[in-house]
């Protein structure tokens, strides 16, 4: 049973934490376009981001920052322009986004980190930008996350929010997230914009590897669209506030932290995946029997991956072959006659061999149309065993509708 419960707050549950999120205008939209995280106190920080070679400049500013100094007080992060692909000028503005709130904060613009998302190769409009900055710190409020978490959102149909407490040393300790992603979900981190907040005491480097950990048993382990964004980050900060006592080794706190810290990143990724742009339930590929535990995460990310395989779940169609199909092809070595694959409570083919389940002969044909039904589910489980090892691993994603076409080929028109 898990050490911790569920809390209202989100972002701003930790202790010294607040939070706003206002409408600048940088959305034509007229949505809630610009957010602040803001620590009352200086917070070690931690970073994960993009791996590809096309990066906005706020990935860049924050990499050099948080190798410079792990270290911050605010987080930015505006709507409506991706600020990647921009030049010289997109790097100016994000500095000049920092040196205009760090002003407004009356704090140093290197204890500020910054992300944006929106259209690539657009620019933030910096008037616009400058012009909400008194408004967005004056609306900053301790019960200001959910505005946050509305403020960063693009593409997605509902924010994403959530924070849990635990006890260390016989004190509260909290950690909130909030995140934005529905399209360009694809693993190789961080996929989509997700900021944490924690009031344990951790050591720098304990809370980079912390963080990292935790985004390969989560945000790695998510794809909608097989697309790596330019704009992908995931940024942690920790204030200490809780007044515990440091965190500086994998000890029994440590490891309750760093658990605690997965739960949050999970519960983000998967609902990430499950608002993907179009989908209509969120697909959980569970894989077991691997030589380890990375063979396993790559087959899982491969099957939940594949375009035929969400296809078919759209479709209902409970192909046991889509599936075989992507976990032979993952990289990973295995005997076909060990593979075993199930829908949910269907086994469809066990021994490396299928069922008796073709449409065939009528108590097969209503198996078929069982497990067809159950693709219609909220959330659908496929569970593949590729052997005898002792390596699991998970990955999620979602089924691909008429509706994603529809949406990005009218994303810029």
């Amino acid at each position: 049973m898990a050490d911790w419960q569920v809390i209202e707050g989100s972002i701003t549950a930790p202790k010294g934490f607040k939070a706003a999120g206002i409408t600048a205008g940088l959305k034509p939209s007229g949505l809630p376009d610009l957010a602040l995280i803001f620590s009352e106190t200086e917070a070690i920080a931690a970073g994960v981001f993009t791996t590809s070679q096309v990066r906005a400049a706020c990935v860049d500013y924050c990499r050099s920052s948080l190798q410079k100094k792990a270290r911050a007080r605010a987080i930015l992060c505006n709507a409506g322009q991706a600020n990647a692909a921009t030049g010289e000028q997109g790097r100016l503005d994000a500095l000049r986004s920092a040196q205009v709130l760090a002003q407004e904060l009356n704090i140093s613009p290197d204890s500020i980190l910054l992300a944006s998302t929106g259209v690539i190769g657009q620019r933030i409009k910096m008037d616009i930008l400058e012009k909400g900055i008194p408004t967005l710190v004056a609306a900053l409020s301790e019960t200001g996350g959910d505005t946050a978490a509305r403020s960063i959102i693009t593409t997605d149909l509902v924010p994403k929010s959530i924070a849990l407490e635990t006890s260390i040393e016989g004190r509260p300790v909290r950690i909130g997230g909030i995140a934005k992603g529905s399209g360009m979900i694809h693993p190789n981190m961080a996929t989509m914009l997700s900021f944490v907040t924690c009031d344990a005491a951790v050591s720098t480097s304990l809370w980079q590897q912390m963080l990292t950990n935790a985004a390969n048993a989560s945000f790695n382990q998510i794809t909608v669209d097989g697309d790596t964004s330019t704009n992908d980050s995931l940024i942690a900060l920790a204030n200490g506030q809780s007044r515990t006592a440091a965190i500086t080794e994998m000890n029994k706190d440590g490891q309750k932290l760093e658990a605690m810290l997965t739960e949050v990143c999970q519960y983000l990724a998967k609902a990430i995946a499950r608002d993907g742009e179009g989908a209509t339930c969120l697909v959980e590929v569970q894989v077991s029997g691997a030589a380890d535990d990375e063979d396993a995460r790559k087959v899982a990310k491969t099957i939940v991956g594949s375009s035929l395989v969400k296809s078919a779940i759209f479709g209902r169609d409970p192909n046991w072959g889509r599936i075989a199909g992507a976990a032979g092809r993952a990289g990973v070595t295995f005997h076909q006659e060990d593979l075993k694959i199930k829908l949910g409570n269907f086994l469809m083919m066990e021994n490396g061999q299928p069922l008796p389940f073709d449409r065939n002969g009528a108590s097969n044909y209503l198996k078929q149309a069982a497990a067809g039904a159950y693709l219609k589910e909220d959330t659908v489980l496929i569970s593949v065993c590729i052997g005898n090892g002792s390596g699991t691993g998970v990955a999620w994603g979602c089924d691909l509708s008429y509706d994603y076409v529809k949406i990005n080929a009218e994303y810029t028109t």
